[in-house]
Protein backbone atom coordinates (compact mmCIF):
# COMPACT_ATOMS: atom_id res chain seq x y z
CA UNK A 1 0.00 0.00 0.00
CA UNK A 2 1.57 3.46 -1.12
CA UNK A 3 1.67 6.28 1.11
CA UNK A 4 -0.16 9.55 -0.36
CA UNK A 5 0.30 13.14 1.12
CA UNK A 6 -3.11 15.16 0.07
CA UNK A 7 -2.33 18.79 0.47
CA UNK A 8 -5.82 19.94 2.13
CA UNK A 9 -9.11 18.66 2.76
CA UNK A 10 -12.11 21.15 1.44
CA UNK A 11 -15.13 20.19 -0.26
CA UNK A 12 -13.49 20.39 -3.42
CA UNK A 13 -10.17 17.89 -2.46
CA UNK A 14 -12.96 15.52 -1.22
CA UNK A 15 -13.18 13.52 -4.74
CA UNK A 16 -9.64 12.88 -4.73
CA UNK A 17 -9.36 11.82 -1.32
CA UNK A 18 -11.61 9.15 -1.91
CA UNK A 19 -10.27 8.26 -5.16
CA UNK A 20 -6.93 7.87 -3.99
CA UNK A 21 -8.72 5.49 -1.07
CA UNK A 22 -10.74 3.88 -3.21
CA UNK A 23 -6.93 3.14 -5.91
CA UNK A 24 -6.23 1.26 -2.48
CA UNK A 25 -3.75 3.87 -1.31
CA UNK A 26 -3.09 4.79 2.39
CA UNK A 27 -4.10 8.86 2.41
CA UNK A 28 -3.31 11.26 4.52
CA UNK A 29 -4.45 14.99 4.59
CA UNK A 30 -2.72 18.38 5.93
CA UNK A 31 -3.82 21.38 6.02
CA UNK A 32 -4.57 24.29 8.69
CA UNK A 33 -8.35 23.69 8.96
CA UNK A 34 -8.77 20.09 11.02
CA UNK A 35 -12.60 20.50 10.51
CA UNK A 36 -12.63 20.46 6.63
CA UNK A 37 -14.73 17.73 5.26
CA UNK A 38 -12.48 15.69 3.72
CA UNK A 39 -10.09 14.53 6.38
CA UNK A 40 -12.97 12.52 7.56
CA UNK A 41 -12.09 10.27 4.30
CA UNK A 42 -8.72 9.75 4.88
CA UNK A 43 -6.36 7.46 6.84
CA UNK A 44 -4.83 9.92 9.05
CA UNK A 45 -4.67 14.07 9.51
CA UNK A 46 -2.39 16.35 10.21
CA UNK A 47 -2.69 20.22 11.12
CA UNK A 48 0.41 21.62 8.86
CA UNK A 49 -0.62 24.67 6.62
CA UNK A 50 -0.31 23.82 2.84
CA UNK A 51 1.81 26.70 2.13
CA UNK A 52 4.13 26.16 4.87
CA UNK A 53 6.90 24.29 2.55
CA UNK A 54 9.54 23.21 5.27
CA UNK A 55 6.28 22.17 7.54
CA UNK A 56 5.44 20.13 5.05
CA UNK A 57 8.88 19.02 3.93
CA UNK A 58 9.26 17.54 7.86
CA UNK A 59 5.86 15.68 8.06
CA UNK A 60 6.54 13.68 4.18
CA UNK A 61 9.79 12.97 4.99
CA UNK A 62 9.02 11.51 9.10
CA UNK A 63 5.65 9.85 7.10
CA UNK A 64 7.77 8.53 4.45
CA UNK A 65 5.37 9.38 1.71
CA UNK A 66 5.30 7.63 -2.11
CA UNK A 67 3.70 10.96 -3.32
CA UNK A 68 2.56 13.94 -2.72
CA UNK A 69 -0.65 15.35 -4.46
CA UNK A 70 -2.14 18.94 -4.30
CA UNK A 71 -5.47 18.42 -6.14
CA UNK A 72 -7.62 22.06 -6.56
CA UNK A 73 -5.76 24.11 -4.61
CA UNK A 74 -3.15 27.12 -6.38
CA UNK A 75 -1.53 27.88 -2.54
CA UNK A 76 -0.26 24.57 -2.06
CA UNK A 77 0.45 24.08 -5.63
CA UNK A 78 4.50 25.18 -5.01
CA UNK A 79 4.49 23.25 -1.57
CA UNK A 80 4.01 20.14 -3.39
CA UNK A 81 6.47 20.73 -6.14
CA UNK A 82 8.98 21.58 -3.55
CA UNK A 83 8.53 18.89 -0.90
CA UNK A 84 8.17 16.38 -3.77
CA UNK A 85 11.80 17.88 -5.49
CA UNK A 86 13.74 17.62 -2.16
CA UNK A 87 12.10 13.61 -1.50
CA UNK A 88 13.12 12.92 -4.89
CA UNK A 89 9.71 12.20 -5.87
CA UNK A 90 7.66 12.64 -9.20
CA UNK A 91 6.88 16.07 -9.58
CA UNK A 92 7.16 19.28 -12.26
CA UNK A 93 9.69 21.65 -11.85
CA UNK A 94 9.58 23.76 -8.63
CA UNK A 95 10.50 26.85 -10.35
CA UNK A 96 8.33 26.26 -13.29
CA UNK A 97 4.98 26.10 -10.56
CA UNK A 98 6.75 28.80 -9.14
CA UNK A 99 6.05 31.19 -12.46
CA UNK A 100 2.84 29.15 -13.04
CA UNK A 101 1.73 30.37 -9.73
CA UNK A 102 2.91 33.97 -9.70
CA UNK A 103 1.09 36.41 -11.87
CA UNK A 104 4.16 38.97 -11.99
CA UNK A 105 6.47 36.29 -13.35
CA UNK A 106 4.18 34.12 -15.55
CA UNK A 107 3.19 37.74 -17.23
CA UNK A 108 6.87 38.00 -17.25
CA UNK A 109 7.48 34.57 -19.01
CA UNK A 110 4.53 34.89 -21.47
CA UNK A 111 6.13 38.61 -22.63
CA UNK A 112 9.95 36.95 -22.44
CA UNK A 113 8.81 34.08 -24.80
CA UNK A 114 6.42 35.99 -27.70
CA UNK A 115 3.30 35.29 -26.54
CA UNK A 116 0.09 37.34 -26.55
CA UNK A 117 0.11 39.02 -23.35
CA UNK A 118 -1.17 42.14 -21.88
CA UNK A 119 1.43 44.80 -20.51
CA UNK A 120 1.36 43.59 -17.14
CA UNK A 121 3.55 44.49 -14.50
CA UNK A 122 3.92 43.21 -10.60
CA UNK A 123 4.27 45.91 -7.40
CA UNK A 124 4.57 46.25 -4.13
CA UNK A 125 3.76 49.66 -2.86
CA UNK A 126 0.68 51.65 -4.31
CA UNK A 127 3.21 54.61 -4.54
CA UNK A 128 5.32 52.50 -7.08
CA UNK A 129 2.22 51.84 -9.07
CA UNK A 130 1.09 55.75 -9.07
CA UNK A 131 4.18 55.93 -10.77
CA UNK A 132 3.69 53.97 -13.37
CA UNK A 133 -0.30 54.18 -13.73
CA UNK A 134 -0.69 56.59 -16.42
CA UNK A 135 1.73 53.79 -18.59
CA UNK A 136 -1.24 51.78 -18.55
CA UNK A 137 -4.56 51.68 -21.70
CA UNK A 138 -7.50 52.03 -19.55
CA UNK A 139 -9.05 49.85 -18.29
CA UNK A 140 -7.01 47.58 -16.28
CA UNK A 141 -6.85 44.70 -13.57
CA UNK A 142 -5.80 45.28 -10.41
CA UNK A 143 -4.95 41.56 -9.25
CA UNK A 144 -3.06 39.93 -6.37
CA UNK A 145 -0.50 38.31 -7.34
CA UNK A 146 -0.42 34.69 -5.53
CA UNK A 147 -4.42 34.35 -4.60
CA UNK A 148 -6.79 32.04 -6.18
CA UNK A 149 -10.13 31.65 -6.80
CA UNK A 150 -10.59 35.15 -9.03
CA UNK A 151 -10.41 36.77 -5.19
CA UNK A 152 -8.92 40.21 -4.50
CA UNK A 153 -9.56 40.86 -8.40
CA UNK A 154 -10.78 44.29 -9.30
CA UNK A 155 -11.51 46.63 -12.90
CA UNK A 156 -10.67 49.88 -13.00
CA UNK A 157 -10.51 52.85 -15.37
CA UNK A 158 -9.10 55.92 -12.55
CA UNK A 159 -6.53 56.33 -10.81
CA UNK A 160 -8.73 57.32 -8.35
CA UNK A 161 -9.36 54.22 -7.54
CA UNK A 162 -5.99 52.59 -7.28
CA UNK A 163 -5.70 53.18 -3.13
CA UNK A 164 -8.69 51.26 -2.42
CA UNK A 165 -8.59 48.47 -5.08
CA UNK A 166 -4.68 47.96 -4.43
CA UNK A 167 -5.96 47.33 -0.51
CA UNK A 168 -8.69 45.21 -1.49
CA UNK A 169 -5.86 43.17 -3.49
CA UNK A 170 -3.60 43.14 -1.13
CA UNK A 171 -5.89 41.48 1.82
CA UNK A 172 -5.54 38.15 -0.41
CA UNK A 173 -2.09 38.23 -0.90
CA UNK A 174 0.21 36.35 0.94
CA UNK A 175 3.55 37.68 -0.49
CA UNK A 176 1.47 41.53 -0.06
CA UNK A 177 2.14 41.83 -3.90
CA UNK A 178 -0.36 42.66 -6.64
CA UNK A 179 -0.44 43.30 -10.04
CA UNK A 180 -1.63 45.88 -12.63
CA UNK A 181 -2.52 44.51 -15.95
CA UNK A 182 -4.68 46.08 -19.29
CA UNK A 183 -7.73 44.12 -19.59
CA UNK A 184 -7.82 41.65 -22.68
CA UNK A 185 -11.45 41.68 -24.73
CA UNK A 186 -12.59 38.29 -25.04
CA UNK A 187 -14.47 37.24 -28.17
CA UNK A 188 -16.97 35.03 -27.06
CA UNK A 189 -16.47 32.90 -24.14
CA UNK A 190 -13.58 33.31 -21.43
CA UNK A 191 -12.09 29.55 -22.26
CA UNK A 192 -11.70 27.14 -18.77
CA UNK A 193 -11.63 23.62 -18.26
CA UNK A 194 -8.30 21.10 -17.78
CA UNK A 195 -5.44 19.51 -19.36
CA UNK A 196 -3.02 16.83 -18.94
CA UNK A 197 0.82 16.42 -20.11
CA UNK A 198 2.69 13.16 -19.70
CA UNK A 199 6.29 13.45 -20.34
CA UNK A 200 5.57 17.00 -21.11
CA UNK A 201 3.63 16.31 -24.14
CA UNK A 202 -0.29 17.83 -23.47
CA UNK A 203 -2.01 14.56 -24.52
CA UNK A 204 -5.68 15.87 -22.79
CA UNK A 205 -7.63 18.82 -22.44
CA UNK A 206 -11.01 19.48 -22.17
CA UNK A 207 -12.12 23.62 -22.97
CA UNK A 208 -15.19 24.71 -21.95
CA UNK A 209 -17.08 27.82 -21.64
CA UNK A 210 -16.47 30.04 -18.47
CA UNK A 211 -20.18 31.81 -17.44
CA UNK A 212 -19.93 35.18 -14.69
CA UNK A 213 -22.79 37.04 -12.65
CA UNK A 214 -22.55 40.12 -14.40
CA UNK A 215 -24.85 41.14 -12.02
CA UNK A 216 -22.57 40.96 -9.27
CA UNK A 217 -21.15 42.94 -7.09
CA UNK A 218 -17.97 41.07 -8.85
CA UNK A 219 -18.19 39.69 -12.05
CA UNK A 220 -15.02 38.04 -12.73
CA UNK A 221 -15.34 35.09 -10.18
CA UNK A 222 -16.78 32.28 -12.37
CA UNK A 223 -20.19 30.74 -11.32
CA UNK A 224 -19.64 27.93 -13.38
CA UNK A 225 -18.48 26.04 -16.46
CA UNK A 226 -20.10 24.35 -19.47
CA UNK A 227 -18.81 21.80 -21.81
CA UNK A 228 -17.69 21.54 -25.15
CA UNK A 229 -16.28 25.04 -25.54
CA UNK A 230 -18.60 26.71 -28.42
CA UNK A 231 -15.45 26.95 -31.18
CA UNK A 232 -14.49 25.57 -34.36
CA UNK A 233 -11.88 23.10 -34.23
CA UNK A 234 -8.70 24.96 -35.47
CA UNK A 235 -9.42 27.73 -32.36
CA UNK A 236 -9.05 24.20 -29.86
CA UNK A 237 -6.09 23.68 -31.71
CA UNK A 238 -4.74 27.01 -31.77
CA UNK A 239 -5.20 26.97 -28.22
CA UNK A 240 -3.78 23.49 -27.94
CA UNK A 241 -0.30 24.58 -29.42
CA UNK A 242 -0.17 27.62 -27.64
CA UNK A 243 -0.32 25.70 -24.40
CA UNK A 244 1.95 23.42 -25.70
CA UNK A 245 4.96 25.66 -26.11
CA UNK A 246 4.69 26.99 -22.87
CA UNK A 247 5.01 23.94 -20.97
CA UNK A 248 7.68 23.06 -23.28
CA UNK A 249 9.58 26.17 -22.08
CA UNK A 250 8.57 25.93 -18.63
CA UNK A 251 10.26 21.73 -18.96
CA UNK A 252 6.75 20.71 -17.58
CA UNK A 253 6.50 16.98 -17.09
CA UNK A 254 3.60 14.50 -15.91
CA UNK A 255 0.57 16.28 -14.20
CA UNK A 256 -2.77 18.16 -14.36
CA UNK A 257 -3.31 22.03 -15.59
CA UNK A 258 -6.06 24.04 -14.70
CA UNK A 259 -6.52 27.05 -17.75
CA UNK A 260 -8.29 30.43 -17.94
CA UNK A 261 -7.57 31.80 -21.56
CA UNK A 262 -9.13 34.23 -24.15
CA UNK A 263 -9.14 34.75 -27.41
CA UNK A 264 -9.92 38.00 -29.31
CA UNK A 265 -11.91 38.64 -32.08
CA UNK A 266 -8.24 38.03 -34.63
CA UNK A 267 -8.39 34.52 -32.52
CA UNK A 268 -5.31 35.50 -30.68
CA UNK A 269 -4.99 33.67 -27.90
CA UNK A 270 -3.92 34.72 -23.96
CA UNK A 271 -2.94 31.92 -21.86
CA UNK A 272 -4.33 34.30 -18.47
CA UNK A 273 -3.65 31.27 -16.27
CA UNK A 274 -2.15 28.29 -16.66
CA UNK A 275 -2.16 26.25 -12.99
CA UNK A 276 -0.33 23.58 -12.46
CA UNK A 277 -3.08 21.90 -10.72
CA UNK A 278 -6.92 19.99 -11.60
CA UNK A 279 -9.48 22.57 -11.40
CA UNK A 280 -11.54 23.31 -8.60
CA UNK A 281 -15.56 23.99 -9.06
CA UNK A 282 -15.89 19.97 -9.85
CA UNK A 283 -14.54 20.70 -13.33
CA UNK A 284 -12.51 17.20 -13.39
CA UNK A 285 -15.90 15.44 -12.35
CA UNK A 286 -18.09 17.07 -14.93
CA UNK A 287 -15.02 15.94 -17.33
CA UNK A 288 -15.85 12.56 -16.70
CA UNK A 289 -19.17 12.73 -17.33
CA UNK A 290 -18.09 14.16 -20.61
CA UNK A 291 -15.27 11.86 -21.87
CA UNK A 292 -15.24 9.20 -19.33
CA UNK A 293 -11.32 10.32 -18.60
CA UNK A 294 -10.72 9.96 -15.02
CA UNK A 295 -8.30 13.21 -14.44
CA UNK A 296 -8.42 12.48 -10.51
CA UNK A 297 -6.72 9.28 -11.18
CA UNK A 298 -4.29 10.21 -13.23
CA UNK A 299 -3.31 12.99 -11.31
CA UNK A 300 -2.60 10.11 -8.30
CA UNK A 301 -1.00 8.08 -10.70
CA UNK A 302 1.18 10.98 -11.72
CA UNK A 303 2.01 11.67 -8.33
CA UNK A 304 3.27 7.57 -7.64
CA UNK A 305 5.14 7.84 -10.67
CA UNK A 306 2.84 5.69 -12.60
CA UNK A 307 2.79 5.16 -16.13
CA UNK A 308 0.12 7.41 -17.68
CA UNK A 309 0.88 6.79 -21.72
CA UNK A 310 -2.44 5.37 -22.40
CA UNK A 311 -4.02 8.98 -21.94
CA UNK A 312 -5.17 10.42 -24.40
CA UNK A 313 -7.54 13.07 -26.33
CA UNK A 314 -11.42 12.14 -26.00
CA UNK A 315 -13.64 14.67 -27.18
CA UNK A 316 -16.79 15.66 -25.02
CA UNK A 317 -20.12 13.74 -25.49
CA UNK A 318 -23.23 15.62 -24.91
CA UNK A 319 -23.48 18.77 -22.81
CA UNK A 320 -22.47 18.97 -19.52
CA UNK A 321 -21.67 22.00 -16.89
CA UNK A 322 -21.13 22.75 -13.40
CA UNK A 323 -22.64 26.08 -11.49
CA UNK A 324 -21.50 27.41 -8.17
CA UNK A 325 -24.25 27.81 -6.08
CA UNK A 326 -23.58 31.51 -4.51
CA UNK A 327 -25.61 35.04 -3.01
CA UNK A 328 -25.34 38.07 -4.08
CA UNK A 329 -26.02 39.86 -0.48
CA UNK A 330 -24.83 39.03 2.84
CA UNK A 331 -27.23 37.90 5.61
CA UNK A 332 -29.25 34.33 6.77
CA UNK A 333 -29.67 31.74 4.35
CA UNK A 334 -33.15 30.61 4.61
CA UNK A 335 -33.57 28.20 1.89
CA UNK A 336 -32.82 27.50 -1.55
CA UNK A 337 -35.59 27.47 -4.81
CA UNK A 338 -34.66 25.33 -7.88
CA UNK A 339 -37.04 25.34 -10.85
CA UNK A 340 -38.48 22.34 -11.42
CA UNK A 341 -37.60 21.82 -15.03
CA UNK A 342 -34.08 22.13 -13.78
CA UNK A 343 -34.27 19.81 -10.97
CA UNK A 344 -36.28 17.02 -13.20
CA UNK A 345 -34.54 17.36 -16.57
CA UNK A 346 -30.96 18.81 -16.18
CA UNK A 347 -29.32 18.11 -12.45
CA UNK A 348 -27.13 15.21 -12.33
CA UNK A 349 -25.33 15.84 -9.17
CA UNK A 350 -26.36 18.59 -6.28
CA UNK A 351 -24.69 19.49 -2.84
CA UNK A 352 -25.62 22.12 -0.96
CA UNK A 353 -22.83 23.08 2.02
CA UNK A 354 -25.02 25.41 4.42
CA UNK A 355 -28.06 24.70 6.22
CA UNK A 356 -31.22 26.87 6.97
CA UNK A 357 -29.99 29.90 9.79
CA UNK A 358 -26.17 30.10 8.73
CA UNK A 359 -25.24 33.67 7.86
CA UNK A 360 -23.62 33.69 4.08
CA UNK A 361 -21.78 36.49 2.72
CA UNK A 362 -22.22 37.79 -0.79
CA UNK A 363 -20.27 36.36 -3.66
CA UNK A 364 -16.60 37.57 -4.00
CA UNK A 365 -14.62 34.76 -4.21
CA UNK A 366 -14.28 30.75 -4.65
CA UNK A 367 -14.27 30.83 -0.97
CA UNK A 368 -17.54 31.56 -0.57
CA UNK A 369 -19.05 29.22 -2.45
CA UNK A 370 -22.06 28.11 -0.83
CA UNK A 371 -23.11 24.70 -3.45
CA UNK A 372 -22.58 23.16 -6.32
CA UNK A 373 -24.12 21.10 -9.26
CA UNK A 374 -23.74 19.47 -11.91
CA UNK A 375 -26.03 19.22 -14.62
CA UNK A 376 -26.20 17.75 -18.28
CA UNK A 377 -28.51 19.65 -21.35
CA UNK A 378 -30.17 18.11 -24.26
CA UNK A 379 -28.64 20.97 -26.77
CA UNK A 380 -25.99 23.60 -27.25
CA UNK A 381 -28.73 26.50 -27.15
CA UNK A 382 -30.36 25.04 -23.70
CA UNK A 383 -26.99 24.68 -22.03
CA UNK A 384 -25.89 28.16 -22.92
CA UNK A 385 -29.10 29.38 -22.71
CA UNK A 386 -29.83 28.36 -18.76
CA UNK A 387 -26.02 28.82 -18.02
CA UNK A 388 -25.95 32.62 -18.93
CA UNK A 389 -29.15 32.86 -17.20
CA UNK A 390 -28.93 30.45 -14.37
CA UNK A 391 -30.39 33.26 -11.85
CA UNK A 392 -34.09 32.61 -13.48
CA UNK A 393 -33.82 28.79 -12.41
CA UNK A 394 -31.94 28.86 -8.76
CA UNK A 395 -32.63 31.39 -5.97
CA UNK A 396 -31.46 31.69 -2.44
CA UNK A 397 -33.45 33.25 -0.56
CA UNK A 398 -31.17 35.81 1.99
CA UNK A 399 -32.51 37.69 5.32
CA UNK A 400 -30.32 40.20 5.77
CA UNK A 401 -32.57 42.29 8.14
CA UNK A 402 -32.36 39.58 10.31
CA UNK A 403 -28.71 39.73 9.81
CA UNK A 404 -28.09 43.61 10.75
CA UNK A 405 -30.21 42.46 14.43
CA UNK A 406 -28.24 39.87 15.48
CA UNK A 407 -25.22 42.13 15.12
Amino acid sequence: MKKLLMLGGSHFQVPSIKTAKEMGHYVITCDYLEDNPGHKYAHEYYNVSTTDKESVLTLAKSLKVDGIVCYASDPAAPTAAYVAEKLGLPTNPYESVEILNNKDLYRDFLAKNGFNVPKAKGYQSIEEAKVDFHQFKMPVMIKPVDSSGSKGVSKIDSINLLQEKVEYALSFSRSKRFIIEEFVEKFGYQIAGDGFSVNGRLVFRCFANQHFDTDSKHPFVPIGNSWPYFMPEHVHEKIQNEIQRALQLLNMKTGAYNFDIRIDDKEKVYLMEIAPRNGGNLIPQVTKYATDVDMVEYTIKAALGEDCSDLKLIKPDGYWACYVIHSQKSGIFKEIIIDNDIQENNIVEYELFIKSGEKITGFTGSNETLGMMILKFSSLNEMLEKMDNMANWVNLVVDNNELLNTN
